[in-house]
């Protein structure tokens, strides 16, 4: 009789877990149709940084019919909706508002027609070519199968609509408006990403760090302009970048640990007006990438010290060296718990199966989700990659003469019901299975 009631237990496991997807899978597919609509209204609205105004009211709108207690406008658009349902965790979960400013060139039925006048007062398309309208089909779906699961988890839920995140400032402006002073302190943070690559269906999670410090670097460069038909009568700002540019290559190569992860890129060379003219100065704009501290500040060194050298070599006074501007601030690396990542891998699996949970490798990409963990709290948070590749693309990518549109391609867009199915499925059983921990 022992033997038979230890053979029934996995049976009745496999039971309960298997009843209680089922009930998940329900709710979900009813709420399909009206999640898919979301998406679509998002997709074909889009507004770019700091403009999320119209965005930020829908989504308030959303927490509001299921219950949620709303702050609007909190850090430019940001959306705070809490839901209390006794004692318990609170677990923040994030997603961003905002879109790209660039021209949509999808050739979907839905695809966005939006242009918007930057704050430059130029005007440009716009367009949700990095997922957040997947990423707010899938927060929205999840609130609501909280608010409908009440019986299921006890806890705080803290639904966070961030605006900005495309320009790293989001996430810094809700919390500096005291967002950990105002509402709950979370004991977790989740949020998720589209992915170009990952095929609908799956999810990837990475342990430890996932995605990178980014910073904006200027270098301005001086020089004694003159005729192109006299450089010896020059200082010439245009070989001192050039140089600098050579020799910045060499940080990566020569000065960091090869076990260490960096990128310096030179995205920007701007100088000079005319062909015979020789500039007196030219002006250079780098992306730094780095998991750690100390490889950030080590880079800051090495760029000081290669732009004076060589503006000595070139014979510039020290009061005409190169000024090298850091940001005052930049997005720090996104660091994923590990108990954190193992607690939703399990789920995920036990939703998905294992063969469609993977092993994702860190990125250089910035988000600042990052900002949410690295505060004094130290806060243990998650972000995972939500398959979106739809299977025909996926096939012609693996038929091997098809290169799959990344992030911030104006040819990007996901499989709509399978990203969706999947992400409100993951997101929300893992919050059960936090808040129940």
């Amino acid at each position: 009789m022992i033997k038979k009631i230890i053979y029934l237990i996995p049976l009745f496991f496999l039971f309960s877990l298997t009843t209680k997807n089922k009930k998940s899978d329900n709710y979900i597919e009813k709420d399909l149709t009206y999640l898919k609509a979301l998406y679509i209204d998002i997709h074909q609205n889009p507004e770019i940084s700091l403009m999320e105004k119209e965005t930020s009211e829908r989504l308030s709108n959303e927490l509001k019919k299921v219950g949620y207690e709303v702050t609007q406008n909190f850090g430019g658009y940001g959306i705070v909706g809490v839901l209390k349902n006794g004692e318990g965790p609170t677990i923040l979960y994030r997603t961003d508002l905002d879109a790209l400013p660039m021209e949509e060139k999808t050739g979907l039925p839905y695809a966005s027609k939006v242009r918007t006048k930057n704050f430059d007062g130029n005007e440009v398309g716009t367009m949700h070519s990095c997922g957040h309208d997947m990423h707010m089909a899938v927060w929205t779906g999840t609130a609501r199968a909280l608010a409908k699961r009440k019986n299921e988890w006890s806890g705080t839920i803290m639904m966070i609509g961030q605006p900005a995140e495309e320009i790293g400032a989001g996430a810094a402006m809700m919390l500096n408006k005291g967002l950990y002073e105002k509402f709950p302190i979370p004991d977790y943070g989740i949020a998720l990403h589209s992915s170009p690559t990952i095929p609908t269906g799956q999810v990837g999670f990475g342990k430890g760090y996932t995605m990178a410090n980014t910073e904006s670097i200027d270098i301005k460069i001086f020089g004694q302009g003159a005729h192109g038909a006299s450089p010896h009568m020059s200082i010439d700002p245009v070989v001192t970048a050039s140089l600098i540019v050579m020799e910045l290559q060499t940080i990566v190569s020569r000065n960091i640990n090869p076990i260490d992860d960096a990128v310096i890129t030179v995205g920007s060379i701007k100088g000079g007006t005319k062909h015979n003219i020789i500039p007196d100065e030219v002006n250079l704009q780098l992306t730094v990438r780095t998991y750690k501290d100390k490889v950030r500040k080590l880079i800051h060194k090495r760029i000081k010290e290669i732009c004076n050298g060589i503006a000595s070599s070139m014979g510039l006074d020290k009061s005409r060296w190169p000024q090298v501007i850091l940001p005052e601030q930049y997005t720090p690396a996104n660091y994923n718990d590990e108990n954190l990542v193992d607690i939703m891998v399990n789920v995920s699996e036990s939703l998905i199966g294992k063969e469609n949970v993977i092993s994702s490798e860190p990125q250089m990409v910035g988000e600042d989700f990052a900002r949410y963990g690295s505060t004094k709290e130290d806060i243990p948070t998650v972000m995972y990659w939500l398959g979106t590749v739809p299977q025909e693309r996926m096939e012609k990518y693996n038929a091997g003469n098809y290169a799959l549109p990344a992030l911030h391609s104006p040819f990007y867009y996901p499989d709509i019901e399978n990203s969706i199915r999947t992400g409100v499925l993951v997101s929300t059983e893992s919050l059960i299975e936090l808040f129940n921990k």
